[in-house]
């Protein structure tokens, strides 16, 4: 009888009951692979934030500014016109004023299409100039420069392209040159306060965002502004197909542009998070900038004073527009926290948007280096292909 057992089993007794096999190899097994997983996921993770914070680090020009309301900025603002503060506290009046603008942010975003659109051959490529909508106390961010990528065949496809805060030429170049051979022309804007918008006294892009309140709401409403701007010289131009890719504040500002614009039809957000507040509390990059905060305002009213700057406050008015969208976010972020960017995600799903979503096991700063740059590269391209 013990010869006809079956393999892996015992018959015992009298009455010859089958006995199960011991499980416990299996479980030793699976149990030691989990803690070899682990181990290993605890030192990639230590890893990658050991080398994003050396990588953030590197900068040793962030200066801690003072800090400031910034009223002046809103004097000419079209919400603001009508709505003196008349030496109201500058918070509660600041606070109110965001809810204005964002109960007419369409009067906020709106302006005048430039009259003065023109191309120039340069050395380093052709640029399209014009003057901004906005104007500001510095004549050299007045101007607006974009790189121009016009993609061979003449087709109707285009995207404008947002860099980083504080980006610097060629970044982005080498994705504005691959997304061109796809058949897909780009215009990579440079920001206000950045590249040859850079006031002469300048060493960093610091007036874009700041502990100067209405200076950042200010330069965020310019960026936007000129971001609409260029879709109206592509039109110009025959494109019809029209896109827009904005990494880190990039993605702060093309998310707005398009909320507001309904010709932008593919947007790709490249490192996404909620409000403008919690970045700049939380994020390793605008440290110095809580610095300065900090003694001044709390998170939650700093959060009410850029409420008219944050992706939520426009996400009914984005529900509204048939839009395709990418999210591309890092796991290991220190300056857009994980959490603030999985929020963003679950804002997508609450409201329905044709969307697609990558978490790239890397950071905010590495995703610039190898290999992640060529993973984000892919994950921006052929969305942009597929969808365009």
């Amino acid at each position: 009888m013990i010869d006809n057992a079956l393999p892996g089993h015992v018959w015992s007794g009298a009455n010859a009951r089958f006995a199960q096999p011991s499980r416990r190899p299996a479980i030793l097994v699976v149990s030691g692979m989990k803690f070899l997983i682990r181990k290993a996921a605890g030192s990639y993770r230590n890893w990658m934030y050991g080398w994003e914070n050396g990588l953030a680090n590197r900068s040793t020009d962030r200066i801690v500014r003072p800090f400031e309301f910034g009223l002046e900025w809103a004097r000419n603002w079209p919400c603001s016109t009508d709505f003196p503060g008349n030496g109201s506290d500058p918070i509660h009046y600041i606070e109110q004023l965001n809810e204005r603008i964002v109960a007419h942010s369409d009067e906020f975003f709106r302006y005048d299409s430039p009259g003065d659109f023109a191309l120039h051959r340069q050395a380093n490529g052709e640029w399209l100039k014009f003057t901004s909508p906005v104007v500001t106390p510095y004549p050299e961010n007045n101007t607006v420069h974009c790189l121009w990528y016009p993609a061979r065949g003449g087709g109707r496809k285009a995207i404008t392209l947002l860099p980083h805060w504080n980006s610097k030429l060629p970044q982005h170049n080498a994705l504005c040159a691959g997304l061109q051979r796809l058949g897909i022309s780009v215009l990579r804007l440079s920001l206000p306060y950045h590249d040859a918008r850079m006031p002469a006294h300048l060493q960093r892009a610091d007036y874009a965002v700041s502990s100067n309140i209405c200076r950042t709401i200010d330069a965020t409403r310019q960026a936007v502004i000129d971001a609409r701007a260029c879709f109206d010289w592509l039109e110009q131009q025959g494109y019809q197909d029209l896109g827009i890719v904005g990494t880190s504040l990039g993605s702060c500002y093309a998310f707005l542009a398009s909320a507001h614009d309904a010709r932008i039809k593919v947007d790709i957000f490249n490192h996404c998070s909620t409000y403008v507040a919690d970045v700049v509390w939380e994020g390793l990059s605008s440290r110095h900038i809580r610095e300065s905060l900090e003694g001044s305002v709390t998170l939650d009213a700093l959060r009410k004073m850029w409420l008219a700057i944050s992706p939520p406050s426009y996400y009914e008015m984005y529900s509204a527009r048939k839009k395709k969208s990418k999210f591309i976010y890092t796991r290991y972020d220190t300056t857009f926290p994980l959490h603030l960017s999985r929020q963003v995600i679950e804002g997508a799903r609450k409201h329905n948007w044709d969307h697609d979503a990558v978490e790239l096991l890397c950071g905010h700063y590495t995703m610039g280096e190898f290999p992640f740059k060529y993973l984000t590269g892919y994950e921006i391209c052929s969305f942009a292909k597929r969808n365009l």
